[in-house]
């Protein structure tokens, strides 16, 4: 029969296995994680990684999703004002066109129609977040000034290019219309159409064929508010997808990295009952000499 001698390094080395067993359950269990540390499962946390990458760049296009959303919501109202306002300017014009009115009840309107088209060019330079909705993409830049040398008063000062903002792996979407398409565009230019009503209504002109051509406008920028429409709810779709992907991707990482607490509790409590049986062991060891062993 062979005795150890000096039998401390073996005990010492069982300590150290079963106090790590037992800090790995505690860990477990107060993380609710079976995977903490690479080394703990270097396959699982190789998925993990690309996991949270993942998880990580859905995160980020919800977040364009979401900015995106409130802008458009905000260029949509925009448009759904001005539409009010040209709607407004139409009534007025039949109104004014009345052979019966007075003077005074055509000037009343003509000043109505002038604050119309204030209100238009005031809504056409929406900002949002510090930035010009309808500019383009040079949203540094006012779109719309006024300009007496102009023949309808206004300039427009954006560009006609386009902002995209990446909402996907690979899906990109328009974000905006410039206001060079939405308001000046030929043949539907809602500014020279308010100062040609206006300018008929000053003079006592027949305000028909100006009357018209606000009606032009307003159906023209209804049809351009289809754009937004089809934007928002491409975004609503895209974020409903985004969301499930994420769910999706949190319920693989707790597929891979959770810990079943029934089986941690059942390690921590055989690491315990390991560590008190090797301290036993070293009670008893320190008690016994090689003549113990004779007998």
């Amino acid at each position: 029969m062979r005795v150890n001698p000096d039998p401390t390094p073996t005990i010492l080395a069982a300590l150290a296995t079963t106090k790590q067993d037992e800090e790995t359950a505690l860990l477990q269990m107060s993380s609710g994680r079976k995977v903490n540390k690479p080394s703990d499962d270097p396959a699982a946390a190789a998925v993990l990684v690309e996991n949270h990458d993942a998880s990580s760049r859905d995160d980020q296009y919800l977040q364009s999703v979401g900015s995106i959303q409130a802008q458009m919501q905000n260029a949509d109202q925009a448009l759904n004002s001005i539409v009010l306002g040209l709607q407004r300017a139409i009534s007025l014009g039949v109104q004014g066109a009345n052979g019966t009115l007075s003077d005074a009840n055509r000037a009343s309107v003509v000043q109505e129609l002038q604050g119309i088209q204030q209100q238009l060019m005031s809504t056409a330079n929406l900002t949002f977040q510090g930035q010009f909705v309808f500019a383009g993409t040079a949203t540094q830049t006012q779109p719309f000034v006024a300009d007496s040398s102009t023949p309808s008063g206004v300039r427009y000062t954006g560009n006609s290019n386009v902002n995209q903002v990446a909402i996907g792996n690979g899906f990109n979407i328009q974000v905006n219309l410039p206001g060079s398409q939405l308001f000046t565009a030929p043949g539907s230019d809602m500014f020279q159409s308010m100062n040609d009503l206006t300018t008929a209504l000053q003079s006592g002109a027949s305000a028909d064929a100006a009357i018209a051509s606000v009606r032009k406008s307003f159906d023209y920028v209804t049809a351009q508010r289809v754009f937004y429409g089809n934007a928002m709810a491409q975004m609503d779709s895209q974020q409903t997808y985004l969301n499930s992907e994420k769910l999706g991707l949190s319920t693989q990482e707790d597929s891979i990295a959770g810990a079943d607490m029934a089986t941690v509790v059942s390690n921590l409590t055989n690491s315990m009952t390991a560590r008190n049986a090797t301290l036993a062991a070293v009670g008893q060891v320190s008690q016994t000499n090689l003549f113990d062993f004779l007998k």
